[in-house]
């Protein structure tokens, strides 16, 4: 097994990158094979990574079976962490945030990754009809019985943030981040940093559109980037453009786009850790090859000068997504 350079989540020291899972079971088109699949986890474990990010809500259920049985025969050599409160309820995605569903979900989700303890177990969204502190206080009597080693949450906001953290430590937080979703850069990063949470950027690389994968653009029927309308024209049209000036920053540079995003957000905060998504071993090798070089300054700044809050074309999620978002937006940010 590789060792690569690590970051601190709580209790859990982690590969200073790690690997979300979500796309091999859910959400975007085309999908791998179980096989392929399989392969992926196993090269991301050979290959130094200690933090493998699943959820209920994936493949509903299917995510969390495919670590199950592809990993935990080398349960003592990562961080797992998964979520609860979206999950499934009667076939439907759905949002229940009371301690019933938590415990429910909990239950199911330990069953599936064949494990009796979760290391890291997040709140997915804010059930904006339940206290975040009964949903915490849940994930806090579950750590008591050793069910989970430490709480998560995503997707809200510092405020939220803060009220979760007086009653019980939060370990991470974590949000959609990279150079073209900047919402982080509102609070919460600063908030993390000041309570000792790390924060977990996922879609790092703007759902593949940042790192050029064609099938970021080219989407096939089904794929939830296709209700998401920074995806769509004629705001696509605009971010493409977005796409090719920062493929010519990583070209002068001698390094690829989805490098030179995750180079970015490392150098946010030594709390930060990426959670970038891959169906291929290449992509993946490629990703860590970024924890092999020093990046300088001026072309951090670089993509800092492009990337403004709003250079990007578009909101960030269709408004029915939007409405399960607790997190800060920034002022002027257009709504779908």
């Amino acid at each position: 097994m590789t060792s690569l350079p690590t970051r601190t989540i709580g209790p859990f020291t982690v590969s200073a990158i790690g690997l979300g899972c979500m796309n091999l079971s859910h959400a975007y088109l085309p999908r791998p094979d179980a096989a392929e699949a399989e392969r992926l986890l196993r090269h991301a474990l050979d290959a130094g990574v200690t933090l493998f990010d699943t959820a209920a809500l994936y493949g509903f259920g299917a995510n969390e079976e495919l670590l199950g049985r592809t990993l935990m025969d080398r349960r003592a050599d990562f961080t797992l962490a998964s979520k609860c409160v979206l999950a499934e309820i009667d076939g439907n995605r759905g949002l229940d945030g009371s301690p019933k569903a938590i415990e429910r979900v909990l239950e199911d989700s330990l069953r599936r990754l064949q494990v009796d303890h979760i290391d890291l177990y997040y709140l997915h969204r804010l059930d904006p009809n339940v206290p975040i502190e009964d949903s915490v206080g849940t994930l806090a009597r579950a750590k008591d019985a050793g069910k989970i080693g430490a709480i998560g949450l995503s997707e809200m906001s510092a405020a939220t943030l803060r009220r979760a953290h007086a009653v019980h430590p939060i370990a991470a937080m974590q949000t959609e981040y990279s150079p073209w979703v900047r919402n982080a850069e509102v609070a919460v990063l600063d908030a993390c940093a000041e309570l000792g949470a790390a924060f977990i950027a996922f879609s790092p690389l703007g759902r593949g559109l940042l790192a050029g994968n064609p099938n970021a653009v080219n989407l096939l029927p089904g794929d939830i980037r296709s209700a998401m309308p920074r995806f769509q024209s004629p705001h696509l049209e605009v971010n493409l453009r977005l796409v090719d000036q920062l493929k010519a920053l990583a070209g002068e540079a001698g390094c690829t786009a989805a490098q030179l995003c995750l180079a970015w957000l490392l150098a946010k905060g030594d709390h930060v850790v990426p959670i970038p998504g891959t169906t291929s071993i290449a992509h993946l090798d490629e990703d860590l090859e970024t924890l092999a070089r020093d990046w300088p300054a001026e072309l951090i700044a670089a993509v800092d000068m492009l990337f403004g809050f709003d250079a990007p074309s578009g909101p960030r999620y269709p408004r029915a997504a939007q409405r399960q978002i607790d997190t800060e937006m920034w002022e002027g940010e257009p709504l779908a």
